[in-house]
C-alpha cells in the first residue's frame, strides 16, 4: 500500500491528476481520514486504485478478490467501479481496520457488493477453493502481508479464470529487494526477491512489474490449452 507513488515533480504530478480520472468525494474523504490515521501510509494511492479499475473495466471484471483491505479504499475504489451485480470477497484478519472500511462500504453504496471475510488470508483462500469458486474470480489483488505472497499467488492462480488477472503491490519492499538479505532482515525481504527472480519464467502467467508505488506486479493467467 503506498499512500503516493508520483517520482516526479509535483507540478507534473498535479497535471496527471487533472487530466486523469476525477477521484470520487467518498474516496476523497476516505483518503483524507487515512491522512490522520497512524498507519495512513498504509492506503493505496489514487492513481493505484485508478490502475486497478482500468484493469477491471479492461477484463470485464465482475467477480473480484482482494487480499489486504485496510480502511477499505481499494476496495471501495473497485465496488464503485464495478457493474451492479458484481461480487467482491475482502480478506483482511484486523478488525479495526476493516470497521473503518466497512463504514467507507456503507457511505459509498457498495457494502451490498462486498464479503468480508476476517481471518488469515490463507484460509480464506482456501475456503473459497473448497466451496468450489477455482477459476471463477476475473481479478485478484495482493496487498496483504509479504512474506506468504507466493502463497498467496498459487491459491490466487486457482482461483482466477485463464486470462484474468492478479496484481501485487509493494514488490520492491522499499528498495530491500537491491539488498543482500541479512540475518535480521524480514522474512519478506529473501522470499520476494526469490519469488521476483523467478516470476519472468514461470509457464503459469505472464508477468510485468510496473514502478508505480512500491512496485506493483501484473500476472495474467494463461489459458489451458
Amino acid at each position: 500500500m503506498t499512500v503516493q507513488t508520483w517520482s516526479i515533480a509535483p507540478e507534473l504530478a498535479q497535471y496527471l491528476y487533472a487530466i486523469g480520472p476525477k477521484e470520487p468525494e467518498v474516496l476523497q474523504r476516505l483518503r483524507e481520514r487515512n491522512t490522520g490515521h497512524r498507519l495512513g501510509k498504509m492506503s493505496l494511492a489514487p492513481e493505484q486504485a485508478q490502475l486497478l479499475v482500468w484493469l477491471a473495466t479492461l477484463t470485464q471484471t465482475k467477480k473480484y478478490l482482494e487480499l489486504g483491505v485496510f480502511t477499505g479504499y481499494s476496495s471501495t475504489a473497485m465496488a464503485l467501479a464495478l457493474p451492479a451485480d458484481a461480487q467482491i470477497v475482502a480478506c483482511d484478519l484486523n478488525a479495526s481496520f476493516t470497521d473503518l472500511a466497512q463504514q467507507a462500504w456503507q457511505e459509498a453504496g457498495v457494502a451490498h457488493k462486498i464479503e468480508l471475510r476476517l481471518q488469515p488470508a490463507l484460509f480464506s483462500l482456501q475456503e473459497l477453493l473448497d466451496e468450489g469458486h477455482a477459476g471463477s474470480f476475473d481479478m485478484a489483488f495482493i496487498d496483504a502481508d509479504k512474506a506468504p505472497t507466493p502463497d498467496y499467488v498459487d491459491l490466487c492462480l486457482e482461483l482466477v479464470r485463464g486470462g484474468g488477472i492478479i496484481a501485487i503491490d509493494n514488490v520492491l519492499l522499499g528498495g530491500r529487494v537491491l539488498q543482500a538479505a541479512q540475518a535480521d532482515s524480514p522474512p519478506s525481504v529473501a522470499i520476494l526477491q526469490q519469488f521476483n527472480q523467478a516470476m519472468p519464467n514461470d509457464p503459469r502467467y505472464v508477468a510485468i512489474t510496473l514502478p508505480v508505488g512500491d512496485g506493483m506486479t501484473l500476472l495474467v493467467k494463461q489459458t489451458q490449452d
